[in-house]
């Protein structure tokens, strides 16, 4: 018996990657103005409503692609500093919100994981 997907309540999806990367806070005072390397783990967070054709609010394949394109291709394995000028956690979260934005419909958040147990969330502008 077929499934009636006429419920169209907003819902939200959050695809989860990883990148290595290293960076240097050339405006702070302390052991991280030294270049050293970070595991990053971020989030990206779609939000919207379930098409009743597809029963889905984004396609997950689409949206890693996208990530590997925008994100992970300038980030992974790279000096952070070549491509932001102060790359703090805060700076990247925004950074990744802003190259994601025009092509990912629906997002409403980066979280991102410099260390397992500290994340920046950034939910755009206007976000709170």
């Amino acid at each position: 018996m077929p499934t009636d997907y006429t419920d169209r309540r907003t819902m939200r999806l959050d695809v989860e990657f990883y990148f290595a990367a290293a960076h240097r806070l050339p405006r702070y005072e302390g052991p991280c103005f030294r270049l050293h390397g970070h595991n990053y783990k971020f989030f990206v967070g779609v939000e919207g409503e379930v098409d009743p054709a597809t029963g889905m609010i984004a396609d997950f394949g689409k949206i890693k692609e996208v990530v590997a394109e925008e994100v992970l291709s300038r980030a992974d394995h790279r000096n952070l500093n070549d491509v932001l000028d102060n790359p703090t956690a805060e700076n990247i979260a925004r950074w990744i919100w802003e190259v994601l934005a025009p092509r990912v419909t629906g997002l409403c958040e980066v979280r991102l994981y410099e260390i397992p147990d500290c994340c920046v969330t950034y939910r755009g502008p206007g976000g709170r």
